[in-house]
């Protein structure tokens, strides 16, 4: 009878064993806990490829028992199988040494086949940890109540002229750092000798929805180019600008699109064409591009 007993079961979960390999319960540790403290386990479910959980049997946050409450239920796949990560947290008031167990539950899964679906339940299993008492449950008689406190923790002195001169050492050495970033940065004075910068932060100001705010856009692009080269800068004259500017040279065929919606939206009267031709955000790239090229120069 015990044989048969036994072969029945096997028949009886021949499904599930074939989707279910192996569960294990992992703990960082079993004992040492206290009132509020948090309990981290990690189930590890082997399983044949293809088997999925299925998100509704997962245990939900909230109380488990009067003591206990799940707080997060995570699930991560890993290699040849399925990873749930838990975290409990114990309300029980200890008074002795003593384990507690946690609650088993069950997780559904499923394995999508040509065939059809394949269901099985993976059993996981309870598990125990060890919970002690805060305080002493019937600790040393005193005369004097005030006994039973423990005096006052003493604290070293700090001396704090140490940090004080450490600070105004840094400080002094941000402040040379904060003058040389505003030269570099012509914040005090040098925005004429970076005109394409000033360009950019005019652009900023403008919204490149309308037409003006559009021919605006290009009409600070030929102030940066006139002002950088010294004299008015036709598209005739690019060729001679990029000889005398290599720093700009990588810039030649957007600065050659942008003399043609120039000309298409000063002189043609094809402010569309122009727009299609160097789109706005193409004439803000460009003028960052310039302002770069400009500040390594």
């Amino acid at each position: 009878m015990r044989v048969l007993s036994v072969l029945l079961l096997v028949l009886q979960t021949g499904v599930a064993m074939a989707q279910v390999r192996s569960v294990e319960v992992r703990v960082p540790r079993g004992f040492g806990y206290v009132l509020g403290d948090l309990l981290h386990a990690r189930v590890d479910i082997a399983l044949e490829p293809g088997t999925t959980v299925q998100q509704a049997s997962l245990p939900r946050p909230g109380p488990v028992t009067y003591w206990l409450d799940l707080r997060d239920v995570a699930v991560e796949r890993i290699a040849g199988g399925l990873s749930l990560r838990l975290t409990y947290q114990s309300f029980y008031a200890a008074l002795d040494a003593r384990r507690l167990e946690v609650p088993g539950f069950a997780v559904a899964l499923a394995d999508e086949t040509p065939g059809g679906t394949t269901t099985a339940q993976a059993e996981i299993p309870a598990w125990t940890f060890g919970v002690s008492p805060l305080r002493e449950v019937q600790p040393e008689k005193r005369d004097d109540p005030a006994d039973y406190l423990q005096p006052d923790g003493r604290a070293r002195r700090v001396d704090p002229e140490p940090a004080a001169m450490a600070a105004l050492g840094f400080a002094g050495l941000a402040l040379p750092a904060l003058a040389l970033l505003a030269w570099d940065r012509a914040w005090l004075g040098r925005r004429r000798s970076r005109p394409f910068a000033q360009a950019v932060r005019r652009l900023r100001k403008l919204s490149g929805a309308g037409e003006d705010s559009y021919r605006e856009a290009l009409r600070l692009i030929h102030r940066g180019l006139d002002e950088t080269d010294g004299r008015r800068l036709l598209a005739d004259d690019l060729p001679g600008f990029l000889d005398r500017h290599p720093i700009f040279r990588g810039e030649g065929e957007a600065l050659a699109r942008f003399f043609e919606a120039s000309r298409r939206a000063f002189f043609g009267r094809e402010i569309n064409e122009a727009r299609e031709l160097w789109p706005w955000a193409a004439l803000q790239a460009v003028a960052r591009r310039l302002a770069a090229s400009e500040r390594r120069a």
